[in-house]
């Protein structure tokens, strides 16, 4: 059961956009889907709780009489939404846990620096060698100097920990509109969403590997 985690220790980068889609794709393709949120303002499970029935299902955690959580039985594969200032002890609960782990990054120089001392401290925490750590551009707005500004950082400081970029996605409002329904890009037509789906298939594919 793959177990896909999306972090980030800065607020605001887009983690529960990035958790939804994600399960939404893995919904959409068939595989019986779990998002957990182990965020304490549950914006995961806000959206779930708007989901319509006849969009594919997407199960959350069962919680049992003395509280333990896991996932629902049946479940295949599970992607995790963590919260702001993740670290220490909880951080290297959710890494135990983690076979696949996507890191958004904002085109912000507060962003971009935090970011990388996070996936120097994920590498040292990550259950061994095969865990996939992967980078994600998130509300980026091309030709401006803060894209400028991600693109060099990503080319000096990732090559040496070999991390790889997964691009970077758009700032739209398609995600808000669709979040407020409980809805995914895999959910509407695709011509509505061309250009999101496109830039989600460097995603997809690392997904899938």
């Amino acid at each position: 059961m793959p177990v896909y985690v999306v972090a980030n220790p800065k607020g605001g980068v887009g983690k529960s956009t990035l958790s939804t889609n994600l399960a939404g794709y893995l919904a959409r393709r068939g595989h019986a889907t779990m998002l957990g949120d182990t965020d304490r303002q549950q914006s995961a499970l806000t959206w779930l709780k708007l989901r319509p029935e006849a969009a594919p299902a997407i199960g959350t955690w069962d919680v049992s009489h003395d509280h333990v959580v896991k996932p629902p039985k049946g479940t295949t594969h599970v992607v995790l939404d963590t919260p702001a200032g993740l670290h220490g002890k909880r951080l290297e609960e959710i890494m135990k846990l983690a076979d696949k782990v996507l890191v958004p990054l904002q085109a912000s120089i507060f962003d971009i620096y935090a970011t990388r001392d996070f996936l120097a401290t994920l590498i040292e925490r990550r259950k061994h060698d095969k865990v996939d750590i992967a980078v994600i551009g998130n509300r980026v707005r091309d030709h401006t100097i803060a894209a400028d500004q991600l693109r060099h950082f990503l080319a000096e400081h990732l090559g040496p920990l070999k991390i790889p970029v997964l691009g970077a996605l758009r700032d739209t409002q398609n995600y808000v509109h669709l979040a407020a329904r409980g809805l995914t890009l895999w959910d509407v037509a695709p011509g509505r969403v061309e250009r999101d789906l496109e830039q989600w298939q460097p995603v997809v594919r690392w997904s899938d590997a």
